[in-house]
């Protein structure tokens, strides 16, 4: 019995380190999106509009993943 309670916590310790590793590099992503579509609008105003699409895009596919590992670990 003692077994079986201890593959169970293992299990879940496993699974919260994984879901949290696959959420921390999903925050990363959009940070570093948010962070290079902020440069690049610097150098290059009159591009804000597709800079922003493309953005909002990436950062969207990179929280997707993140709510992937979430789910499925």
């Amino acid at each position: 019995m003692n077994e079986i309670l201890a593959q169970a916590t293992t299990a879940g310790i496993t699974g919260n380190i994984t879901s949290a590793l696959g959420l921390l590099g999903a925050a990363i992503g959009v940070g570093l999106i948010g962070n290079k579509a902020a440069e690049a609008v610097g150098r290059n105003p009159g591009a804000s509009g597709k800079i922003l699409v493309q953005a909002i895009i990436a950062m969207a596919l990179a929280e997707g993943l993140g709510i992937l590992s979430l789910i499925l670990s």
